[in-house]
């Protein structure tokens, strides 16, 4: 579901309802201490699902003495979150 290549986890399924528990879980897992970059780049398909993994992610890294930032998000994603007021929730990169 997410792979480490190069000091980004890179997210392999798509960000939608179906994948949201797994690739949350998942991300937990990739955790570590210091700054974290999860890569969208291979997503082909996202939904509003992906705003839910993607803040839980954040909550997990300020427990795991983590940072978090998001690289190549969808622009599908980004919309939702401009629509929802979120955005400046999101740290990107």
């Amino acid at each position: 579901m997410i792979a480490r290549e190069g000091g980004r986890l890179i997210v392999k399924v798509p960000l939608v309802m179906m994948n949201a528990r797994g690739l949350l879980e998942a991300g937990r897992s990739a955790l570590q201490p210091g700054e974290q970059i999860f890569d969208f780049s291979e997503i082909t398909e996202a939904d509003s699902s992906a705003l839910a993994v993607m803040l839980g992610w954040l909550r997990a890294a300020s427990l795991s003495r983590s940072t978090v930032k998001f690289a190549n998000i969808p622009t599908g994603v980004r919309s939702l979150a401009e629509l929802y007021g979120i955005t400046e929730l999101l740290p990107l990169v």
